[in-house]
């Protein structure tokens, strides 16, 4: 959530706006059920020509408009015995540094000149990619060379990212909130920032190369609200958005999007956005798929957020871009946790040296990223927020697993070592399962400074070493200013997949609107970086019609100078089916084309295929889904399955005809199997995929009477399929008499007619009747109201003594039995 002040002037002003933010709060333990909400917004615009080549200068020269804050409505958890706080210290965190250099702003200058912040907080956050690391901050973002730290671009304004756009929103706003991901998978760039002026946008660049400071493929998607907070996330079959919504001054919901990834990777047009909506949640966060191994083929993205203060909420999130109505959001899943003090309340208690000021912690969320891992024989999500364990705030952390089947707390911890208040964090996991935290640390003695800590499987569980310093803060945060950070960014390198990089704000020296940034990487000595490759396969899942084939894209990426030849094998595959590679093996990097060929005869359902690479001792895996369907077809039905006409007369029935496996022809109908002297007749004649008909079957007087099966056929080509229903021919009838002819009455009172119903050729239908030609101000009865096959009903008339009119009327009496209708008639005299 970006805060950005104009002024100094407007700091006191900001400092008594509070938002409304919902949150949903249950007691006791929550447990899993279902709930699935409407799809809602759809994607507007994009660009793919021409590219954007990322140069210039940032245009901003003056302060932004002030954005809003966020103070929760709840009464926050305090008074809580926190019971996963760590107790015991370990030995100092054990990595080995590297770089440790100075991010965007005041101090930082590059090939676009020095930068001067305008906004506040930065919302820092950063990603690495092959060969470069990107920080983006408010407002603008820059490129760095990972083995030196040289600055290749920057400081270049975010929103230069679409200029000459389609969609000019994009590129006349840079709001803040912004997100630089690195797509580890595609090796690509993934630049995300929303718009806060109406009409809302979400903003995506996805870069065409590794090179973070070459072409673009941007994108813009409608948002119905004002979009707080976004985070995105990367997933094998989606980029996965988060946001707060804000309709005015009250909170909207929790919103979760998918966005169509293949599509954007590509440059083609992206499919409509998939997007959820949830009022009883707050500020969700998505899974980010970290590491060589892909989720298992067909997961879906995983959305977390505070549920109580003592649970979770895990939402899955599976999304169809072909047909939208099958996407779905469903949770949540309940997580117990230790119970917790929210930290601060929710507000601003984060002291700093040499000044009464005090900061925001941001307490009431989970903090940037979700970091997801799939090690093979189990997947993992960790994640982090501020609480307040005692009288000071501490870091509390999560590794959750099996998120897919039944998500459990593997291992929580409170990290709080100290009368220190750490706060701001952002966590992930390195191959080796070694976890990494980021955060802020100040107090009334020493001014913010940055500082991670880091835990190896062999570590107790729930415990973190003991902390290391990136940097000692110079200076604090004054003049009113409350918003730090608003998040920080641990990112995980792919070339190795065992250096973290963390990036977040610190002060060279008091002020405010001063903040600088430090960016700093760093591994575990037990993960390994020898030679090793990555192997990953695309796309995550194909439809194949029986008898025929698909590919897939096999990509192998080296790491740490790996050169080994790389076979190809592949497990899963159904039966009929053969799998082949081109090339066999690759060396070092580069792809290969997996080839699926199908019988006739294989079996129709999905499959998960387990594409193998392995060099030596070396074997890495990935899985994709295979579907195998049957050729295109349709089928027929029927209604209703009997229906009975009189001799002479018609009925209908309606047929319809259901498409299969993409089935798209044109279907004629036939009749068979109907009696002499009955016809049937189709409207509409034929129906294209799938649809319904109505068949119109007419008798003759000459028609037998019995019981028929009449077969409908449908045909498409070479397809034909038939269905049957029962035709009964009838000649079952009835007459109606009533008796006395005709009746005298005098107004005020009533008389009685016998009517008679006398069925003939079996007839057993229900007759029921009515009666017209009464007078004005009369009514009639019938008792009984029907009769069944043959019977007897009394109609009594009965008059109004003032207002019903003297004469003789012709009364109709009708009975009335489905189609069959016979009248009779009978006189009233009234005197």
């Amino acid at each position: 959530m970006t805060r950005k002040f104009a002024s100094l002037a407007t700091i006191a002003v900001v400092a008594v706006i509070g938002l409304v933010f919902s949150r949903h709060r249950v007691s006791g333990q929550q447990s899993p059920q279902t709930q699935v909400y409407p799809d809602v917004w759809n994607e507007i615009a994009h660009d793919t020509s021409p590219p954007l080549k990322a140069i210039g200068k940032a245009q901003e020269t003056g302060p932004n408009h002030t954005i809003r804050l966020l103070h929760p409505p709840h009464t926050p958890r305090q008074g809580q015995v926190d019971t996963a706080v760590q107790t015991s210290a370990g030995p100092l965190v054990s990595t080995t540094n590297g770089l440790n250099i100075l991010g965007v702003g005041v101090g930082f200058s590059g090939p676009q000149g020095p930068f001067s912040p305008n906004a506040a907080p930065p919302d820092t956050n950063g990603a690495a990619g092959a060969s470069q690391f990107v920080q983006w901050v408010n407002e603008s973002y820059a490129v760095f060379g990972k083995s030196t730290g040289n600055v290749l671009l920057g400081p270049i304004a975010g929103n230069s990212l679409w200029s000459g756009f389609a969609d000019t929103q994009c590129s006349a706003h840079n709001d803040g909130d912004i997100i630089a991901q690195y797509d580890k998978a595609a090796n690509r760039w993934v630049m995300a920032q929303p718009v806060f002026e109406s009409p809302y946008r979400y903003c995506i660049a996805v870069s065409t190369t590794s090179d973070a400071t070459g072409t673009y493929n941007r994108y813009s998607f409608s948002m119905p609200n004002f979009p707080d907070y976004p985070k995105l996330s990367v997933w094998p079959d989606a980029y996965y958005g988060s946001f707060n919504l804000f309709q005015g001054n009250s909170f909207a919901g929790a919103y979760a999007c998918a966005f169509d990834r293949s599509s954007m990777l590509s440059g083609a047009a992206a499919r409509p956005a998939q997007c959820f909506t949830s009022p009883s949640e707050a500020s969700f966060l998505p899974s980010d798929w970290d590491g060589a191994a892909a989720p298992p083929a067909g997961s879906p993205a995983f959305f977390v957020d505070l549920a109580t203060f003592s649970s979770l909420n895990l939402y899955r999130f599976h999304v169809d871009f072909t047909t939208s109505s099958n996407s779905t959001f469903t949770g949540p899943f309940g997580i117990g946790v230790a119970s917790y003090n929210e930290a601060c309340g929710g507000g601003a208690c984060i002291p700093q040296a040499g000044t009464s000021q005090q900061l925001d912690s941001l307490g009431d969320r989970l903090m940037y990223r979700l970091a997801y891992r799939n090690l093979g024989d189990h997947e993992a999500l960790v994640a982090s927020h501020s609480v307040e364990p005692s009288t000071v705030v501490g870091v509390r952390w999560y590794e959750i697993r099996s998120p897919g089947t039944t998500p459990t707390l593997f291992q929580q911890g409170t990290y709080s070592p100290d009368s220190n208040f750490r706060w701001m964090p952002s966590i992930a996991m390195d191959k080796a399962g070694d976890i990494a935290l980021g955060y802020s640390v100040s107090s009334s003695a020493i001014h913010p400074t940055i500082a991670y800590t880091g835990r190896v499987p062999s570590d107790p569980l729930g415990a973190m070493e003991t902390e290391n310093t990136i940097i000692t803060g110079g200076g604090s945060q004054t003049n009113g200013l409350t918003r730090w950070g608003d998040y920080s960014s641990m990112a995980v390198d792919p070339a190795d997949d065992c250096t973290f990089w963390y990036t977040t704000e610190y002060e060279q020296t008091s002020g405010s609107f001063n903040w600088s940034t430090r960016i700093a990487s760093f591994k575990f000595a037990n993960c390994s970086t020898g030679p090793d490759f990555t192997i990953a396969a695309t796309p995550s899942s194909q439809s194949v019609v029986q008898g025929n084939g698909t590919s897939y894209t096999v990509n192998v990426g080296a790491l740490n100078g790996f050169a080994g030849s790389v076979t190809f094998s592949v497990s899963g595959l159904p039966t009929g089916a053969n799998a082949s590679f081109n090339p066999t093996s690759v060396t070092a990097s580069g792809s290969s084309t997996l080839s699926v060929t199908t019988a006739a005869t294989t079996p129709t359902g999905s499959y998960t295929l387990t594409v193998t690479g392995t060099s030596g001792a070396l074997t890495h895996s990935a899985t994709v889904q295979l579907v195998v369907t049957g050729p295109p077809d349709f089928t027929i039905s029927a209604s209703p399955g009997s229906q009975t006409v009189q001799v002479g007369s018609g009925t209908s029935y309606s047929v319809s005809v259901s498409a299969l496996n993409g089935f798209s022809g044109s279907v004629g109908f036939s009749t068979s199997g109907l009696p002499t002297g009955a016809n049937a007749t189709f409207n509409p004649t034929s129906v294209t995929g799938s649809g319904s008909s109505t068949m119109s079957v007419t008798t003759s007087g000459s028609t037998p009477t019995g019981s028929y099966t009449v077969t409908v056929t449908g045909t498409s080509g070479g397809l034909t399929h038939s269905t049957t229903v029962t035709l009964v021919v009838s000649n079952s009838n009835f007459s109606i008499s009533a008796t006395p002819s005709s009746q005298t009455v005098t107004r005020g009172s009533h008389a009685t007619y016998m009517v008679t119903v006398t069925g003939s050729g079996g007839f057993s239908g229900v007759v029921s009747f009515s009666v017209s030609g009464l007078p004005s101000r009369s009514s009639a009865s019938f008792s009984p109201t029907s009769v069944t096959g043959s019977g007897t009903s009394t109609l009594t008339i009965s008059t109004n003594k003032k207002q019903t009119p003297t004469g003789t009327f012709t009364l109709t009496i009708t009975g009335t039995s489905g189609s069959l209708s016979h009248p009779t008639t009978v006189t009233l005299i009234v005197n």
